[in-house]
């Protein structure tokens, strides 16, 4: 069983995700917050496998909410329904919500397919901590965002895993993230992922 933790400010995305994640038999919603510090004190005691995390809460930004709950080695599903497009969430099918959750419990990146179009549509140039990302490093953010693992990059690019390796290291210094999730986080901050056209 998959225990859950859910942050979400907005109390009917909050429910409706919670009802969704009731139907499925190998995840447990162990508990359900509206904001980070509520959801680090929640994440103390329950211990939870996995937590579901909007990525715009009012008490942090998306980089320190991501980072608050990685620095214990928690798998990490963000989401967010701030957007222009009210139906982001309320559009994704419940399988895809619990998909997130079995993929990054078992080790794996994800995002959201129609967010993460949504974040990658506009992406120009960003300029990280230490220069531009190239076209390449470009490309393989696109994907991370995309949910891809290393290995799925690497096929999708015709390179070698270890190359995806070598440019995921690269722009991970450049954007200043420790991680995949934490990438995006910051690449959404600092305004590189667009999501208007």
């Amino acid at each position: 069983m998959i225990s859950v933790l859910i942050v979400e400010d907005h109390p009917i995305v909050r429910e409706g995700v919670m009802a969704v994640l009731k139907a499925e038999r190998d995840i447990d919603v162990v508990g359900a917050t509206d904001s980070i510090k509520d959801g680090l004190r929640l994440a103390g005691r329950l211990h939870p496998d996995v937590v579901l995390l909007d990525l715009k809460l009012p008490d942090a930004g998306p980089v320190d909410a991501v980072s608050s709950f990685a620095a214990d080695g928690r798998s990490i599903v963000v989401f967010t329904a701030h957007d222009a497009d009210e139906e982001v969430l309320k559009g994704t099918p419940a399988v895809e919500i619990a998909k997130a959750i079995r993929q990054v419990h078992a080790g794996e990146s994800y995002l959201s397919p129609r967010i993460a179009a949504k974040l990658v549509k506009g992406v120009s140039q960003p300029r990280g901590r230490s220069g531009r990302l190239s076209a390449r490093e470009l490309g393989v953010l696109r994907l991370i965002a995309a949910g891809l693992s290393n290995r799925q990059i690497a096929a999708t690019l015709s390179i070698s895993e270890r190359t995806v390796k070598f440019h995921v290291t690269a722009l991970f210094n450049k954007l200043g993230a420790d991680n995949r999730a934490q990438a995006v986080a910051l690449a959404a901050e600092r305004g590189l992922l667009s999501t208007t056209s």
